[in-house]
């Protein structure tokens, strides 16, 4: 496929963005929306962008991505009607945050280059976003990270605390993997990941214990602390635990279907097999799946 140029990326966002404004001064519908009434449709159209990148599946990767810029145009656009922002406020702002962000690329002279390169085009009125940084230059993925989360606490709107900036609104597995990464970008982790499974196991037993003694509270505490341990485990070992669980869900889901399909074309309902007979149909299930690879 022959990619776009600039310029040509240009002229199709702006006819995106002329559609827009069209459909909301002529339709009904995209008339009366408002962020409240967009916003369970953002939560559903980001969801299904990341269900088709586990996916791995171009087109509708593609498609989504639509749906979402959708939503964050028509967000921009709202606030334009009440004078409070518009869309290139929003382009604007995200360009001067990534920038500062990143003085490595847009001013390595500021933190002690060696060899600088010439710096790309930076507006006039972004100015110089790495002063007093008196860090060294980043080289490796790791460095980039710990600068970025340090800027952002030095930015006059940037968080408050490191911690701060995590969604409330997260799911809680992907939460609890942000925590924990966040803390590793100012130094708090483990030294040697290896020590990681001493604590998974010893939040384990703690669970078993409260389990023995049926103490449903503490043993709904003791469950939180174990997950949050292997969670923790898995980004050690750069792991996304959120992406692993899915691909797990979807494969019980591919092997359940499988046993529920062969139940009716025996003619046997599901809650009339054994569960012998229900393992077995899973075994066959996981052979099918390991010649398909």
């Amino acid at each position: 496929m022959i990619m776009h140029t600039k310029e040509e990326k240009m002229q199709a966002f702006g006819r995106f963005l002329d559609v827009l404004d069209a459909l909301r001064a002529n339709c009904p519908w995209d008339k009366k929306q408002t962020n409240e009434s967009l916003r369970p449709n953002t939560i559903e159209e980001t969801y299904e962008l990341c269900d088709a990148l586990i996916k791995n599946d171009i087109h509708d990767i593609c498609k989504e991505l639509g749906d979402v810029l959708l939503h964050i145009c028509f967000y921009a656009k709202i606030a334009e009607e009440k004078e409070q922002f518009d869309m290139a406020d929003v382009c604007d702002a995200l360009t001067k945050k990534m920038i500062t962000r990143h003085p490595h690329v847009y001013h390595p002279s500021q933190i002690n280059a060696v060899d600088p390169k010439p710096l790309p085009y930076v507006p006039s009125d972004i100015g110089s976003p790495s002063e007093n940084l008196g860090s060294p230059k980043p080289t490796t993925v790791s460095q980039v990270l710990e600068n970025w989360e340090q800027i952002k606490l030095k930015e006059k709107d940037g968080n408050k605390s490191v911690l701060s900036g995590v969604p409330e609104a997260l799911p809680s597995l992907i939460k609890a993997y942000r925590i924990q990464d966040k803390a590793r970008n100012v130094g708090f982790d483990w030294e040697d990941r290896q020590d990681v499974w001493k604590k998974v196991r010893e939040e384990l037993d703690e669970l078993e214990t409260e389990l023995n003694k049926e103490d449903k509270e503490n043993s709904t505490k003791e469950l939180g602390d174990f997950l949050f341990s292997v969670i923790n485990a898995a980004r050690l070992y750069k792991l996304n635990p959120d992406n692993a669980l899915e691909m797990t869900n979807r494969k019980f889901i591919d092997r359940f279907n499988y046993i529920e399909a062969h139940s009716i074309k025996m003619g046997k309902p599901l809650k009339d097999m054994t569960l012998g007979e229900m393992d077995a149909l899973w075994e066959e299930a996981k052979e099918i799946e390991k010649m398909r690879k």
